[in-house]
C-alpha cells in the first residue's frame, strides 16, 4: 500500500517556521503507531525538523543535494533519494524485502504531499479542530475520489482532533 499520513488544521496548515504549529502528544503517538514497521518518505526540511531517524521505521529523505545515511548509526535504516521516482523505487524494493512486506507512507512536507497525493490509495489524516498560523499547507484534494471513515475523535489533548482514513474508491471498468 502507498499512503500518506498528515495532520492539518482547519485552514490546512501543517507547519510554521519549519516546525509543527501545535504540540499534540496523541497525534505523535498516532503517527508512530500507524507508521511503525513501515517505510516513511519525507522531504529534507521535514527530516531536519524531526532531527533524527525515526525508530522502528525505514526512513527515506528526499533531497536534491544532501546525503543523510553517511553520518547516521548503521542500524538507523536511513536512506536518501534525489527525487520522487528514486524514492519510490527504493521504497518498493525495501518493502518487498520486509517480512511482512512493509507499507509506504509519505510524511511531508508540503511539496512531497502535493506530488504524492495522486499516487496514494490511502490517506491517514488528522484534522485539528482549530485555525493556526502556518507557512506550509496540505494541498487540496478531491474527497469524492475517496471513501471517508472517521477512526477516532480526540478531545483530551491541547486541541481537539479527528483521525480520518480516506481510501481511494476503485474505478469501475465498463468496457468489459
Amino acid at each position: 500500500m502507498i499512503a500518506l499520513i498528515a495532520a492539518y488544521a482547519k485552514n490546512r496548515a501543517i507547519g510554521k517556521d519549519g516546525k509543527l504549529p501545535w504540540k499534540l502528544t496523541n497525534e505523535l503517538h498516532h503517527f508512530r503507531d500507524v507508521t511503525a514497521g513501515n517505510i516513511v518518505i519525507m522531504g529534507r526540511k521535514t527530516f531536519e525538523s524531526i532531527g533524527k531517524p525515526l525508530t522502528k521505521r525505514t526512513t527515506i529523505v528526499l533531497s536534491k543535494s544532501k546525503r543523510f545515511s553517511e553520518k547516521q548509526p548503521a542500524d538507523a535504516k536511513l536512506y536518501g533519494a534525489r527525487n520522487m521516482q528514486e524514492a519510490l523505487s527504493l521504497a518498493e524494493t525495501l518493502a518487498v524485502k520486509s517480512d511482512p512486506p512493509a507499507d509506504i507512507f509519505f510524511a511531508g512536507g508540503e511539496a512531497v504531499y502535493a506530488e504524492a497525493l495522486p499516487l496514494c490509495s490511502a490517506l491517514y489524516i488528522t484534522e485539528i479542530d482549530a485555525y493556526v498560523d502556518g507557512d506550509a499547507f496540505f494541498p487540496e484534494f478531491d474527497e469524492a475520489l475517496f471513501d471517508k471513515k472517521i477512526i477516532k475523535k480526540i478531545t483530551g489533548d491541547t486541541l481537539p482532533c479527528t483521525y480520518i482514513l480516506y481510501t481511494k474508491k476503485r474505478a469501475i471498468d465498463f468496457s468489459a
